[in-house]
């Protein structure tokens, strides 16, 4: 080869939408094993025969099976595989914009309520497995105590940005009673244990967030 000449690393839109659906494919095969078989009986040889790939490709995508985990934890709480951070996409940022303090935490409530019940069986699978498996319980801690406090954080700075928070509240304790009030075990006992539906967790939390971080105008939960 002449000196000088470099090779062009072949790409198209067909191509990258290809890359995107073997990505897709893998990712939904995994969420259905980790469902059914639990994270430590599930193989990424059983993955990509589910997902019609060779096991290459999935180490070649995700370079372990705990970044296949990462990668469905994702897909997860956002609901697809779109490359748009969570609290970028339109509910949140609806909310965002919203003027009403109350009308936000209504927002919220209904975005929580949706998410938690898309996301909350693969927690349950996760929660246990976690107590055996450091690799899930570091996934687990990224995702529920770090990047979810982190997002309850911009959503108090959201609703701060609106008006005041209750007497003696600041942001990072508020943060804090948020993130409680929406972690996948306070939805698991309520929905799971007591029976409640989704309709009485999203009204609930709702009163919850209300009289927690802008005081008695909220009202008590009904």
């Amino acid at each position: 080869m002449a000196e000088g000449v470099k090779t062009r690393r072949y790409d198209s839109p067909i191509r990258r939408e290809q890359a995107r659906q073997t990505r897709a494919a893998v990712v939904q095969a995994a969420h259905r094993r980790f469902l059914a078989h639990g994270y430590a009986a599930t193989t990424l040889a059983a993955v990509a025969k589910d997902a019609g790939v060779s096991v290459d490709t999935v180490y070649a995508v995700f370079g372990s099976k705990r970044g296949l985990l990462a990668a469905v934890m994702d897909v997860n709480v956002g609901g697809d595989d779109a490359p748009v951070a969570v609290l970028e996409r339109e509910l949140p940022q609806r909310m965002r914009a919203e003027r009403d303090q109350r009308t936000q935490l209504a927002m919220f409530a209904t975005g929580m309520a949706g998410e938690l019940e898309r996301m909350r069986p693969l927690d349950d699978v996760l929660r246990s497995a976690a107590a055996a498996d450091p690799d899930v319980a570091a996934a687990r801690h990224e995702q529920n105590d770090v990047q979810r406090h982190r997002a309850m954080t911009t959503v108090v700075g959201w609703v701060a940005a609106r008006g005041s928070l209750r007497d003696g509240l600041d942001v990072a304790t508020a943060a804090d009673l948020i993130w409680t009030l929406t972690s996948p075990e306070v939805h698991h006992m309520l929905l799971e244990t007591r029976g409640w539906s989704r309709s009485q967790y999203e009204v609930w939390l709702r009163d919850m967030l209300e009289h927690a971080l802008l005081g008695e105008a909220g009202g008590l939960p009904r």
